[in-house]
């Protein structure tokens, strides 16, 4: 496309276009016209500017109606000429100025816009907008003179209609954008010369005459309909402080004269309309932008768009910036709004608060500012005063608000808070105030049944049990009874670091104190506020703009910690009642819910579980519990904070707070004891030990002589047994040789206190026991020599079971049955005792091992070792209670006797001597006894097995074998016809728990031919189909362990259920097998059998494969 650079030629080319546009003005033409400009460069352009604009001004100006598509292509015509070229004249510029401004007002109202399609008020609006872009900077200046207030009022007001009425949201946008750049303040890319001070001032002067109704139109357009979109919002937000800033900012109010200007004679009319910014002025005009302010900041606080509240922190900072002295009245308003957005839940607000207070507070717009500061105090009084009626009626969110003013008045205030603190009223009005709103909802009943149940759970999992923390304490989530935000509980924890890191520390704990002793009702708030204000005052976890004029000394901190310890773990306040812990209670409710006989029977048995703990209603007297658990939870938490608070200097207070921390570990309370073992970690962190373990051992010392010194007080001091329970969980075996004295002294206090406290005293056994089988038995993960010789001797036995581990039965080859057929003859003729030479045999080969059994008690023997020697002495005091009256202690009892009987393993001659006295009441807690005490009794004998195998093995056949059998047969049909709930009875757990362990003890007993047929007997019921799938399970395992025992009866055995061989033989010179397993029907035995017979068959398959690869026998 050809360009025509010279004036000369696109003069010929546009001349024509031009001429035939003044006289028809239509569409046609001014496309034309358009299409012609393309093809002129902007310099030519330039030069013909006024003609080429002659036509299309001139189709503006005839009277008379025009079609809104000729004069929308006129504007952008004329806006497409404008933006490439500069006005240089002053006429044509306000000419073309107020054309514009014509083409959207309406003929019979001028100031309110014509009703015209939405393209045109858009198109008419960007070309007042590039009109303001294409003049001269002194061209456009000429607008803001007395002279032409009339028609930038004109535009002024056309521009806030559109802004205010309009329904699109571009041609709003448009109409702001365009308002702003009338008053100067474009915020567009390009370069503006910056007005100097005259020329500032003489546009506020005239903008003053504006001011009322520019406020009031943005005002409305700020607090309209949010659907309007945010962006209407943020702009009209930022026109209004833009404007605010022009006309009442204080280093142009300072210059105004105390008397208006006189106008010449000519002017005096106009000058009429121009504001003189006098003092009365400004104080009339700033209580009316009072309220708009409020209305505004109210607004936009809770818009839901976070442009929308940032574009407000913009709105705050500007006006405290440039008009703080002229809108004092709104300093309050403006300064609720900052600091109630400090904590909002988007981060580009709170990153912009943050921004704006700490600006403030480094230009010390606040603190050096005593009309700002005396508002703040003000406020911060108003609001303390009306503050607990305002936590007492507002919602979650009016909470939160309200709590964020509160916190950012103080951040603000800085060091001057004090001025509030002062005031006892005022203080007592924040303190109420705080201890309403942090009231605790103790009504739920699951914290004082969430119970810990010490030793009884880790006897499975003892590594899991006494590992120590590693990970730093957290605590506890607390619900509140009157809000359900969890920020606002951040606050609260905000608002009091911020008082104890500015404020007279002493004189706010004594307040606090004196609260936490007024009342019980007060006391878990006082607490709360008290661990946070010395955190506060250690300057940890506080967020601030100004740094306090001097910090607390670690003395005063030091000082003010051991009174509120004292105060913490006085007897009253520390040993709270937490729960209905009487142990004579708990044992007859279990014994009233546990009659059945120890080999139940019948449909009664099936209730027994489901009535095992009784229903509890919420009452007052679990309130009470609940409330003193969460008030001992949060003093616990007060002292991992008072820890942190004096770092190392916190070691020279372990003496006094480490053993009541330690109390608490050992509680029963679940809440409880995970809150001190969480302040156990906080400790360690705080005073630089490594770990929980390294934190007892460090100060055993005094620990073990408070224990000590307890323990003969026993009556008084009924907590010295939970400390030392406490230090075994989380500690080490180096703690072990510190420790014996006091276990001696347990184990005397036991024998003084049998009939007391021997619930008590059997806790702490059965926690130091399983301490020993952590440290000395299943960390080392190594079996010990002695035990390991101790087993070669049986797995030579040619019917000695094979390790578990080992997963296949060794299976002859043909070249080897009839060896195998002569061994077996022999060695039944052995157990029949047919040969006599063999007996002399077997009367000359027990002597080499007659030394052994004959130092058993000798004198040279090696002494026990030291946790070996405990177990031996604890397991001897056991083996008395068997026979307790109280279901309990004798529960107790057998856990305590399986992790003795594991320490004691490797020390046979020690162990059988003490299973030989244990067995006899054993046997009765197996047979005739309690469901409860029949299970855990069962899981002894299995422990016994495992190491007493020939002692146990005649005692178990003739003793509790028959019973075991006979229970199983008799509960048999009971399982096979009961329903889905009988997995929940006590009889079914009882059937499954004597299935799962029945096959490991023949095993590991070796037991003979008869005692495995009745075993087989007893279980081949279990694999009905009828019966429960977890039985069906356990019944296979015991096979799969007599398959271990004997296969080759195993095989027979399950083969005369159901057998899949054929009749005929393999050869015929064998003779055809008779099972009676032959030809049966299908059974409810035959896919449990089957499935058996099959593992069987594998089992055969791998070991006759593996056989050919073994070394042959020499």
């Amino acid at each position: 496309m050809a360009v025509f650079d010279t004036p000369q030629q696109a003069f010929g080319i546009l001349r024509p276009i031009c001429v035939q546009l003044t006289k028809v003005q239509t569409t046609e033409n001014v496309e034309h016209l358009q299409a012609q400009l393309q093809m002129v460069s902007d310099s030519a352009l330039q030069e013909l500017q006024e003609y080429v604009l002659f036509p299309l001004r001139f189709s503006l100006k005839i009277p008379g109606p025009k079609r809104e598509s000729l004069v929308q292509s006129v504007v952008q015509c004329i806006t497409s000429i404008l933006s490439t070229t500069c006005v240089r004249k002053q006429d044509l510029f306000h000419e073309l100025f107020s054309e514009l401004c014509t083409c959207l007002s309406s003929p019979s109202n001028l100031p309110q816009p014509a009703p015209l399609s939405e393209e045109l008020k858009l198109t008419v609006i960007q070309a007042l907008h590039v009109l303001m872009h294409s003049a001269y900077e002194d061209i456009i200046l000429t607008l803001y003179q007395p002279s032409t207030l009339p028609h930038l009022g004109f535009a002024v007001s056309l521009l806030l209609g559109l802004a205010e009425h309009e329904k699109a949201k571009q041609i709003k946008l448009a109409a702001l954008k365009c308002l702003r750049v009338l008053i100067l303040q474009c915020d567009c890319q390009e370069h503006h010369r910056l007005l100097d001070a005259d020329e500032t001032k003489q546009c506020g002067d005239l903008f003053a005459s504006f001011l009322p109704g520019i406020s009031i139109a943005l005002s409305r357009v700020i607090t309209g309909d949010v659907k309007q979109g945010h962006m209407v919002t943020v702009s009209a937000i930022r026109l209004f402080y833009l404007t605010l800033s022009l006309v009442m900012a204080d280093e142009q109010l300072i210059r105004i004269t105390k008397d208006k200007e006189k106008p010449s004679a000519d002017q005096s009319r106009l000058f009429e309309l121009v504001v003189h910014r006098g003092a009365e002025w400004v104080k009339s005009t700033a209580d009316k932008l009072s309220l708009l302010i409020h209305k505004i900041a109210e607004f936009a606080c809770v818009h839901p768009h976070w442009k929308v509240r940032v574009a407000l922190v913009e709105l705050v900072h500007h006006l405290l910036l440039r008009c703080s002295q002229s809108l004092v009245d709104s300093v309050g308003h403006l300064l609720k709004a900052l600091v109630g957005l400090v904590n909002d839940e988007s981060e580009e607000v709170q990153s912009k608060c943050h921004e704006v207070l700490r600006n403030a507070a480094e230009l010390r717009t606040i603190a050096e500012n005593r009309a700002l500061a005396d508002v703040l105090s003000e406020n911060l009084h108003s609001l303390a005063t009306a503050l607990p009626r305002l936590m007492n009626s507002q919602d979650d969110q009016g909470k939160f608000s309200t709590l964020s003013f509160l916190l950012g008045s103080l951040k603000l205030l800085g060091p001057k808070v004090n001025i509030v603190l002062n005031s006892a009223a005022h203080l007592h009005r924040l303190s109420k105030a705080l201890m309403q709103v942090l009231e605790l909802d103790v009504a739920d009943v699951k914290i004082v049944e969430e119970r810990c149940w010490g030793p009884e759970g880790s006897l499975g999992q003892p590594t899991a049990s006494l590992q120590p923390c590693v990970q730093k304490g957290k605590g506890q989530k607390k619900y509140f009874r009157f809000f359900m935000d969890e920020r606002i509980f951040l606050l609260i924890q905000q608002v009091c670091r911020v008082l104890g890191y500015y404020g007279n520390l002493y004189l706010l704990v004594d307040h606090f104190l004196g609260l936490y002793g007024e009342s019980v009702v007060y006391r878990k708030q006082a607490a709360i506020v008290l661990n946070e204000l010395i955190t506060g005052a250690a300057g940890q976890g506080v967020d601030v703009f100004h740094e306090r004029e001097t910090a607390a000394s670690t003395e005063d901190l030091k000082g003010t910690i051991v009174s509120i310890l004292e105060e913490y773990t006085a007897q009253a306040n520390w040993y709270l009642i937490t729960s209905i812990d009487t142990e004579q209670s708990s044992e007859e409710l279990l014994v009233k819910q546990s009659r059945a006989h120890a080999l139940p029977g019948g449909a009664n048995s099936s209730s027994l579980i489901s009535s095992f703990f009784p229903s509890s209603d919420p009452s007052p007297a679990i309130r009470s519990m609940n409330s003193n658990i969460w008030q001992i939870c949060i003093q616990l938490e007060g002292v991992g904070c008072f820890a942190y608070a004096l770092g190392k200097e916190f070691r020279l207070l372990l003496a006094s707070a480490l053993y009541p921390v330690l109390e608490k570990a050992g509680d029963s309370t679940l809440l409880i004891s995970q809150t001190a073992i969480g302040t156990m970690v906080d400790i360690c962190h705080a005073c630089g030990y490594d770990s929980v373990r390294c934190l007892i051992n460090a100060n055993s010392d005094y620990l073990v002589d408070g224990i000590s010194l307890n323990l003969r007080q026993a009556a008084h001091q009924p907590h010295a047994s939970q400390v030392f329970e406490a230090m075994l969980r989380h500690s080490d075996a180096t703690l072990l040789p510190l420790v014996e004295d006091v276990i001696q002294d347990v184990l005397s206090t036991l024998d003084q206190f049998y009939d007391d406290r021997v619930s008590t005293f059997l806790g702490v056994l059965s926690t130091l026991v399983a301490a020993l089988v952590q440290w000395f038995v299943v960390v080392k993960g190594n079996k010990h020599p002695q035990e390991q010789n101790a087993e070669q001797p049986t797995s030579t036995s040619p019917h000695a079971p094979q390790r578990q581990g080992e997963g296949s039965v060794t299976t002859p080859m043909e070249q080897d049955l009839q060896q195998f057929l002569l061994d077996y003859s022999k060695e039944k003729q052995i157990a029949e005792g047919n040969l006599p030479a063999l007996e002399e045999e077997e009367e000359v080969h027990p002597s080499p091992p007659e030394p052994e059994l004959n130092s058993t008690g000798a004198a040279g023997e090696t002494p026990l070792p030291a946790h070996a020697q405990i177990a031996k002495e604890v397991l001897e005091r056991c083996i008395h209670l068997l026979s307790d009256k109280s279901l309990r202690v004798r529960l107790k009892v057998l856990d305590v006797l399986e992790l003795c009987v594991t320490v004691l393993r490797v020390h046979e001659n020690h162990l059988l001597p003490m299973a030989h006295r244990a067995w006899p009441a054993l046997v009765t807690r197996l047979i005739n006894d309690d469901p409860l005490a029949v299970l855990r009794a069962f899981k002894v004998l299995r422990t016994l097995a495992e190491t007493c195998g020939d002692f146990l093995r005649r005692r178990f056949s003739s003793d509790v074998l028959p019973k075991l059998t006979s229970s199983l047969v008799t509960q048999a049909p009971v399982s096979a016809r009961a329903g889905p709930v009988y997995s929940h009875t006590l009889a079914f757990k009882l059937q499954l728990a004597v299935l799962q362990g029945l096959g490991s003890l023949c095993e590991k007993l070796d037991m003979g031919e008869n005692d495995l047929n009745k075993v087989a007997d007893a279980c081949l019921i279990y694999l009905s189909a009828k019966q429960p799938m977890k039985l069906q399970e356990a019944a296979r395992s015991v096979f799969l362990h007599l398959m271990r025992v004997d296969p080759d009866a195993t095989w027979l055995f399950l083969n005369e259920v159901c057998c899949l061989l054929p009749s005929e033989p393999p050869h015929t010179s064998l003779h055809p097998l008779k099972l009676s397993g032959m030809g049966r029907q299908r059974t409810e035995f035959t896919d449990n059998v089957l499935c058996l017979l099959s593992e069987l068959q594998q089992r055969e398959t791998a070991a006759f494969q593996a056989r050919p690869q073994e070394a042959p026998e020499p």
